[in-house]
């Protein structure tokens, strides 16, 4: 293989937003005149809003919820054990003083870090929580068909997490869904003054899902099999009149101050990420790595790039830095594929073929770089309660 790409736009032939390193392959993305792209524009608007006025408006928002919520719970809030739903349940309890029903769709990945993140929020914020975990065999079906349904190997994930909690809205008469981050914060797919779309029933399938359950029908994939995947009918959550806010919307979001406030308050815990430097974002699973390899695959850049960016914005990386960070993190092959291409019983050759036909435009006939990892992922890539299982089955204490 050759020697990793040096520091400097990974492909110089793409264009960049000018203030950070997103590409112009990122879905959505929007330059103004200047060249600068949505999520830096949003950045820079972010300064200038009131929050002390949105932050009124959350708290007539919540106390509303309260006072019609009667003896039910006063709200829906999706989590994940991540640190953003661990600071939405500090947010929520803590300071706004709200009685939630906690709900997580499980992708069943779980990672050991993450599965003591969740187990230990419910503990720390003493809320009730349901969670649904749809069986192995079902996941690794989906997983598999993903890749070529949709281009990454998480569609089972993109739609859960956006139909089970309207399923437990609907089934316990509670309206109102509490999410964390704005789409406006740094996804570059819309900005505070420009918010493009607000949360409904359909929202996580035009975001990320991209295919509705019978649009993933295969031979091997029923409609009864995906059926938990469907989200309520419009009826239905009319019926309930359920609807969505983002905390983000209301309150001013900063990362990386929040995850250290929940891991010094609450004793949340970072581990190893394939495929960034930051140690935080999708804590809770094994396979992090695959997904962001198939989003580099297909449009050149990955979390590495993403996670730059926003530092990019805050002040704490300059360009060059980010870059240089970028070309040592982005194209190393993850641990987890070895996971994904044994679950899946599909090869490595399937696997870059497809992906092959994902490209986009702007990078057909480019050579994607993957290069070998050096070192072992610090965390087992095999999902904890697996892990769990294999240690009692062989005596260990």
């Amino acid at each position: 293989m050759s020697s990793p790409t040096p520091a400097g736009k990974p492909f110089p032939h793409l264009r960049y937003c000018v203030r950070c390193c997103i590409p112009e392959t990122q879905e959505g993305i929007v330059f103004d005149e200047l060249g600068v792209c949505q999520a830096c524009q949003s950045a820079e608007q972010k300064i200038h809003i009131d929050w002390t006025e949105r932050e009124q408006d959350l708290r007539q928002t919540l106390e509303a919820a309260k006072a019609s919520a009667g003896n039910n719970y006063d709200c829906i809030i999706p989590i994940s054990g991540g640190k953003d739903s661990t600071f939405q349940l500090h947010v929520l309890t803590k300071v706004y003083g709200m009685k939630p029903l906690a709900v997580t769709f499980s992708h069943n990945w779980y990672s050991e870090t993450g599965w003591y993140n969740l187990q230990n929020s419910l503990e720390q914020f003493n809320v009730d929580h349901i969670m649904f975990t749809p069986n192995r065999s079902l996941i690794n079906r989906i997983a598999k068909h993903s890749l070529a349904g949709i281009g990454d190997s998480c569609w089972h994930c993109h739609a859960g997490v956006g139909s089970f909690p309207l399923q437990a809205a609907v089934r316990f008469n509670i309206p109102l869904l509490v999410w964390g981050e704005s789409i406006a914060e740094s996804s570059g797919r819309a900005s505070y003054k420009n918010p493009v779309r607000k949360f409904d029933r359909e929202y996580f399938t035009k975001v990320s899902a991209k295919l509705r359950p019978d649009q993933m029908v295969r031979e091997d994939l029923s409609e009864r099999d995906l059926y938990p995947f469907n989200v309520p009918s419009a009826e239905d959550c009319e019926r309930v009149g359920v609807y969505g806010i983002h905390l983000g919307d209301y309150i001013f979001w900063d990362d990386e101050r929040q995850t250290e406030f929940v891991r010094d308050v609450y004793g949340w815990r970072e581990t190893q990420i394939e495929g960034s430097y930051k140690r935080y974002k999708s804590a809770e699973c094994i396979m992090p790595g695959v997904h962001d390899l198939t989003c580099y695959m297909k449009r050149g850049y990955g979390r590495a790039t993403f996670h730059a960016s926003v530092d990019v914005r805050a002040g704490l990386l300059s360009r060059d830095e980010a870059w240089q960070l970028i070309g040592d993190t982005e194209s190393k092959r993850p641990e987890g594929l070895d996971y994904y291409l044994k679950i899946t019983g599909m090869s490595e050759e399937e696997f870059l073929s497809i992906m092959e036909g994902h490209k986009r435009p702007e990078l057909k006939n480019v050579v994607i770089p993957i290069h070998p990892k050096t070192e072992p992922n610090e965390e087992r890539i095999l999902p904890y309660p697996q892990q769990l299982i294999e240690k009692f089955r062989n005596g260990d204490k």
